[in-house]
């Protein structure tokens, strides 16, 4: 099933042949540089059985992010439900994305979250959609602004999922637009 495509991009749900990239995206050090483990291939094969799993029960999840040229796929983007109470509440829906190093700088990652904001906002008719990392990643921080997504200190959290001892990575900073943001950002208010 293809999600959503782009002029370059296709968002897509997971192949048996795209077992590789994930696996690598989750063991390469500065893609995983803000998260408190890298993912052996075991664990990485598992980790997918589950986002494909997620997605067939629920559709949301993390999906394929592939070049519509050729369908090689070069990570994965989506809109998913954190689970992550108290700290966001249930219904919570947010865009989260992980690329190939070699796929970095070329503006994929922006092109198909502008995208998937759309799809949330049109197709599944969200009010709002949610980003957070950690605080001192600037990669991610810098395309939730370019998405018009605004920085909310009020929900920064401590993110329960992450080890006391990577504690550097535990303060999360979250980013949020409305649908009215965004329908003003398409200029359609």
């Amino acid at each position: 099933m293809i999600t959503v495509e782009t002029q370059r991009l296709r968002i897509r749900n997971w192949l048996e042949t795209d077992r590789p990239l994930f696996a690598e995206i989750n063991a390469d050090p500065k893609v995983m540089e803000f998260f408190p483990r890298r993912r052996s291939r075991q664990e990485s094969d598992a980790l997918m059985d589950e986002v494909r799993q997620r997605i067939d029960e629920t559709g949301f999840g993390f999906f394929a992010l592939a070049l519509k040229d050729t369908d090689e796929p070069i990570g994965f983007l989506g809109l998913a439900r954190p689970d992550l109470e108290p700290h966001l509440p249930n219904g919570t829906v947010e865009i989260g994305w992980r690329l190939a190093v070699r796929f970095w700088r070329h503006g994929y990652v922006t092109e198909a979250s502008e995208a998937m904001l759309r799809h949330g906002f049109e197709t599944h008719g969200l009010a709002e959609i949610v980003s957070f990392a950690v605080a001192d990643n600037t990669r991610s921080t810098a395309v939730m602004q370019r998405l018009g997504l605004r920085h909310d200190p009020a929900r920064d959290f401590l993110h329960p999922r992450v080890p006391d001892t990577a504690a550097h990575l535990k303060r999360h900073v979250l980013y949020a637009i409305s649908r009215d943001e965004w329908l003003k950002r398409q200029g359609r208010t």
